[in-house]
């Protein structure tokens, strides 16, 4: 807005025309709605680089807010999640619920913020200590800190009530915690029991790795063999997903001499 009145004249010529009039309080209602959303690289987008702008954000953020629908929308990267934090918040603010703190814990666990999301995960145990799904969180929040004892405590309880839990992620996290503390035949089992139930391909290049280190060469060789005859039979995703692993796998088959 500030960018229109460096060129006063023309300034004058915009408020002096009724439409020109209309676009400016078009463009206000736009800057104070991004400031009451804290919008604030939009607020600088919409004082520097005005009514462009203003449209822009008309269609991005505050449209799709309002809206009811349920459909794909436009959005800047990002902006789905940062409102669905808001949410949270007011929603904890108002009703202080255990599924509210976990959601958002899980949600600053995604961006990093291990402090934040520790206390989130604490909020919503105090408020339903059995959550199990919760529980699993904050132990994945304990190994992304490197704070391995804490986390297999956890991860360790979460498996003991369901090995298949979290589709076999929550037996991973404990598997590579056992591997980070130099549990190494706790960690072979925990891989193994991830494999009963899923075929990932991470969960057999690692095992793989442990059973050459204890010298069970055929059984790793064999894991890395399956790893790279699924390769091709996955959804394009999957496929995408597992692409390292792939790799890794013929890398270790070249050094087995089993290629």
């Amino acid at each position: 807005m500030f960018g229109l009145f460096f060129d006063l004249p023309n300034a004058r010529e915009i408020l002096a025309n009724p439409f020109g009039l209309l676009l400016l309080a078009f463009q206000i209602w736009m800057l104070v709605d991004a400031i009451r959303r804290q919008e604030w690289l939009w607020v600088i987008f919409l004082i520097i680089f005005p009514f462009l702008n203003a449209v822009l954000y008309f269609i991005l953020v505050y449209w799709p807010a309002r809206s009811v629908s349920a459909g794909p929308r436009l959005e800047i990267p990002g902006s789905a999640k940062r409102a669905r934090i808001k949410e949270l918040e007011a929603q904890i603010h108002h009703l202080d619920k255990a599924h509210h703190h976990a959601e958002l814990g899980r949600l600053l666990l995604e961006d990093g913020k291990h402090k934040e999301a520790e206390q989130r995960f604490r909020a919503a145990l105090e408020r339903d200590p059995e959550d199990i799904d919760t529980q699993a969180s904050l132990g994945r929040c304990f190994l992304q800190q490197a704070r391995f004892p804490e986390a297999r405590q956890l991860l360790a309880h979460v498996c003991a009530v369901n090995p298949k839990h979290g589709y076999g992620e929550t037996m991973m996290d404990l598997a590579d915690t056992q591997m980070k503390l130099g549990e190494t035949d706790a960690a072979i089992a925990s891989w193994a029991k991830v494999l009963e139930h899923n075929s990932y391909a991470r969960a057999r290049v690692q095992l793989a790795e442990l059973l050459r280190q204890k010298g069970r060469n055929d059984e790793a060789a064999q894991h890395l063999k399956e790893v790279i005859a699924d390769a091709h039979h996955g959804s394009a995703f999957q496929q995408k997903l597992e692409k390292q692993w792939v790799r890794r796998a013929k890398s270790l088959l070249s050094e087995m001499g089993r290629s």
